[in-house]
């Protein structure tokens, strides 16, 4: 079974903020203490790290959840209690990660130690010491730590590699790979021998080196589901150069042009960026003997179809297995990166905007449905934070969530909706009577 996977969901929870503490100064010589209880600490963030030690995402196939540790609550003499230490979760370089609820892009890591907070902890609530005031100067209220930030997280692996090879399967990908770098993958004279990409590095007579990755074989309907194709053409995005490999000798009866015309549909139809990306025909076994006159008659069909105002791409013929013409095609594609920018992956309406992790002003804070049981549900994020973060416990902290609520207007828009004396309302799993 192959060791290499190249997409993962996974889950992580941010660390809560640890609970503020109600406590009072009770010194023998201190009269009338007062309020004397600390904040609680932060919760831990989730961070991704680039570790450039990893190759897969093998290690999320069976670790799916990631939790940091809560803060500390609060203590007295007016202490904080400690914030929790970050989660550090390592991913190989080139991984995508996606909120899966909106499918959109929360970042793209692909530099040695890049960090990004994929979830942030919450605050510590604040002890009874910050409710101080002269007219309630020994308040018996604290709040509850902040929720940490929960979500479902979307995982996919895009091998960083300045060249990829393509092509059909058997027209030699992995044995070119092997003769020009220092890899060594499996080779076989059957189709999908290659079943996960293989990368290795190219250094020319020069001295110009680069990265390449050889593919597993693509077929027609690839970008659809057909073969291994779909699964790996996503690693082609951040190549910049694409080498398209074909079998001039034509040795499976297939017509090398045609061949030719098929892996560009397909990488069009999987994204059409990807014609962006210049390209270099190798007409790979060039040492068999009809090899020679069916590059003729590729050429010619090349130049008969293309637009007569655009460059036809290099073609370089070659034979892996004597190794002849690889040094030119090697130093043509090296010149090739060198004035090669890198491609936007990612347009902007993929991106997500800058996590923002306040309320939404625009945003209503807070909406009101009824349940089948007649009971009426209060919903929204300013509002559950609000009630997350009250302790319950406290006489005084319940009616201070009220008077809230009453500022919010939500007894107004109680009543306004035809809520009367005694009817149950429900935040969450709470359940309270309306008081009209």
């Amino acid at each position: 079974m192959s060791m290499f996977l190249d997409t993962a969901k996974i889950q992580v929870k941010a660390g809560n903020g640890g609970d503020g503490m109600v406590a009072f100064r009770r010194e023998k010589y201190v009269p009338n203490g007062g309020p004397w209880g600390g904040d609680g600490g932060r919760g831990g963030n989730v961070v991704f790290v680039v570790d450039e030690g990893l190759r897969t995402l093998m290690d999320f196939r069976y670790n799916r959840h990631f939790k940091a540790q809560s803060g500390e609550k609060g203590m007295t003499k007016g202490m904080h209690g400690r914030g929790a230490e970050d989660l550090i979760v390592r991913v190989p370089q080139g991984t995508t990660v996606r909120d899966a609820e909106t499918g959109k892009v929360l970042t793209d890591l692909v530099e040695n130690c890049q960090e990004f907070i994929v979830a942030r902890g919450g605050r510590g609530g604040r002890g009874n010491i910050r409710f101080a005031t002269p007219k309630n100067p020994a308040p018996e209220i604290s709040e509850n730590g902040e929720p940490g930030q929960e979500r479902e997280l979307l995982l996919e692996l895009k091998v960083l590699a300045d060249v990829g090879l393509v092509g059909f399967p058997s027209v030699g990908k992995s044995t070119l790979l092997s003769v020009i770098t220092a890899a060594k993958p499996k080779i076989g004279a059957y189709h999908f021998t290659t079943i996960v990409p293989n990368l290795g590095m190219v250094r020319t007579h020069s001295g110009e080196s680069f990265a390449v990755a050889d593919l597993p074989g693509l077929i027609e309907g690839a970008s659809q589901g057909v073969g291994l194709g779909t699964q790996f053409l996503r690693h082609i995005e951040r190549t910049r150069v694409i080498l398209h490999v074909i079998d001039m000798s034509a040795s499976e009866g297939r017509d090398p042009y045609e061949d030719y015309l098929a892996i560009n549909k397909e990488l069009e139809s999987y994204n059409l960026r990807l014609m962006e990306r210049p390209q270099i025909i190798v007409a790979n076994k060039m040492d068999m003997p009809e090899s020679a006159e069916n590059l003729k008659v590729f050429k010619e069909k090349l130049a008969a179809n293309y637009d007569e105002f655009a460059e036809l791409p290099q073609i370089f013929p070659i034979s892996s297995l004597t190794k002849q013409g690889l040094a030119t095609l090697l130093d043509a594609t090296a010149e090739l990166l060198d004035k090669t920018p890198e491609f936007l992956l990612y347009d902007e309406s993929e991106m997500e905007e800058e996590a923002y992790y306040g309320f939404d002003e625009e945003a209503p804070a807070f909406e009101i449905s009824r349940d089948d049981d007649a009971t009426w549900v209060l919903s929204g994020d300013k509002l559950e934070k609000l009630f997350n973060m009250t302790n319950f416990d406290r006489d005084e902290a319940v009616m201070k969530f009220a008077r809230q609520l009453r500022g919010m207007g939500v007894d107004e828009a109680l009543r306004a909706r035809g809520a009367k004396d005694g009817d149950l309302v429900r935040i969450g799993k709470f359940e309270f009577e309306f008081v009209d």
